[in-house]
Order: C-alpha cells, then structure tokens, then sequence
C-alpha cells in the first residue's frame, strides 16, 4: 500500500504530492501572463502559498526552490518580490535558471519542496 497521497490529480499531474514528511509541488505558474515579471512572481507565489497550506506546509518549511525565468534579465526584479516573499533566517535551497517556457508570455515557473 503506498503512503503517497496527490493534492488536486489531473490526468497529466498532481499540483502536488505529499511522501514521507514532504510535499512536492509542480511547477507554479501566473495565472495571468499579461502582467510584468514582478506581478507574475507574486501570483506564482501565491499559488504556492495556497498549495502548501492544503498540504499542511508553509513557506517557512520549504526546502528547496527551482525557478525558471524566461528571461535572466528579470532576475534582480524577480529576487525582489522573493525576498519579500521569504522569511528571513528560514531561506530554502535555490537555483534560478533561464528556460524557454511553455508559453511565450509566462516569464516565470517556480517549484518547491517542503516539510510537513
């Protein structure tokens, strides 16, 4: 019997998985890709928010982020609204990356890793 339970299933992914302690989220994205790059981190935050709190986590518990940029030059405006975001003393692992993503007008796909 397995103990991996899988928060909001769609026939491709789960928005997340939880195993072992942890949760794991797919990748967040904007809701709305016509916003700039800061408005389109904090929507994808927010997402990430929303996910942790159904899987019993928050963002003081995150262990690991990977963001992908479509662009590295919104990195500095990017790691604005992160620094925002996170909470001081409790910063995860990251790595930020420029990627081609899925639609030309998403500028940002951020995913983590989390304790319960």
């Amino acid at each position: 019997m397995s103990d991996i339970k899988h928060i909001d299933p769609g026939p491709r992914i789960s928005e997340a998985t939880i195993h072992d302690g942890r949760i794991y989220c797919a990748g967040m994205i904007p809701e709305d890709t016509s916003l700039d790059i800061t408005g389109q981190v904090k929507q994808a935050l927010a997402e990430i928010d929303s996910l942790l709190a159904k899987g019993g986590s928050d963002k003081t518990k995150i262990l690991s982020a990977v963001i992908w940029l479509r662009d590295i030059g919104d990195f500095a405006a990017m790691n604005k609204v992160w620094d925002a975001w996170v909470v001081p003393g409790q910063t995860p692992a990251r790595a930020t990356v420029e990627a081609r993503l899925n639609d030309p007008a998403m500028k940002v796909e951020i995913m983590v890793v989390a304790a319960i």
